[in-house]
């Protein structure tokens, strides 16, 4: 019989499964957090103020080519804002400018000393990518107001990792809490390097790389733990299922006591993988369960 069973004193498998599987959460678990890192909007703005700064007075100019050579005549260093004002996060570029012969132009935005060729190049890059008619319509009034809109949109594709984060966040609170009442410790990615600094105990890993969301010491037990969160389905869902079941069998050959906690309504639709987890390992749970301190169970 599963030991998830006996510990809950559930005498039928499907049972249990079917508790698991009727209590993932169909909201999500999206924190306040999820929406924009600000602390990265704002560090990837300082660097650069002052040049957008700079660049503000070329707002509503009229002459606005002649302005911009001028500028960059003068301070060169506005050119490192070039970047940030297309949303492109290198600082150089190779602009394919004959498309039937293939010919480039590379352009390069970092802060030196410039010829007056320099100078054209770069304006010409400026009027081409078509800001210099946003500072000349004035569509915009602020570049560093301008800017931070533009890293709120790129920090949006972070979103996806964010909500795998946010997974490991919340299960932590349930980790923290069942250490600090047994009296544990617990390491958030671990891996074998540092189980053995810490703890002084060694595990066999096949792969050098490899992190687990947790791993807690119990006077020299070691309990392993990953958790994600998946809101859609997908094929995603199945590899992890098939992944967890060979993971589950590698660490319970080093007496390693394996678990997984996942949630989210994407497994509703793929349950057949998740199944054949559970019926190979001895330990499958949800955020609900934590919630009920079945983790405090299982370690105590």
């Amino acid at each position: 019989m599963n030991k998830l069973c006996q510990i809950l004193k559930i005498d039928n498998e499907d049972l249990l499964f079917q508790q698991i599987t009727s209590t993932f959460k169909d909201k999500g678990i999206t924190l306040w957090d999820y929406f924009v890192n600000w602390e990265k909007v704002y560090k990837n703005i300082k660097p650069i103020e002052k040049e957008l700064n700079l660049l503000n007075v070329l707002i509503g100019k009229d002459n606005i080519e002649q302005e911009v050579y001028e500028l960059i005549k003068e301070y060169p260093q506005v050119i490192k804002a070039f970047p940030f004002l297309i949303a492109f996060r290198s600082t150089s570029v190779s602009i394919l400018i004959d498309e039937t012969n293939f010919i480039y132009k590379d352009y390069d935005f970092k802060h030196r000393l410039m010829s007056d060729d320099d100078c054209k190049d770069l304006t010409l890059f400026f009027m081409q990518s078509g800001l210099g008619n946003l500072m000349k319509d004035k569509k915009v009034k602020n570049l560093v107001d301008y800017v931070t809109g533009v890293e709120v949109g790129l920090d949006s594709n972070g979103r996806k990792n964010r909500g795998g984060t946010m997974m490991e966040k919340i299960v932590e609170t349930f980790v923290k809490a069942t250490c600090d009442e047994l009296g544990l410790e617990y390491m958030t990615q671990a891996n074998a390097k540092k189980i053995k600094a810490k703890w002084n105990i060694d595990i066999q890993v096949d792969k050098s790389s490899r992190n687990l969301d947790f791993a807690i010491n119990q006077n020299g037990k070691l309990y392993f733990i990953e958790c994600n969160f998946y809101g859609g389905g997908g094929s995603k869902l199945k590899s992890t299922a098939t992944e967890y079941v060979k993971m589950n069998e590698y660490w319970n050959a080093q007496n390693i006591t394996f678990i997984w906690v996942t949630d989210g309504a994407g497994w509703k639709s793929t349950l057949k993988p998740l199944r054949e987890y559970f019926d190979k390992a001895d330990y499958l749970l949800n955020l609900e369960m934590l919630k009920d301190k079945v983790l405090n169970y299982i370690i105590d």
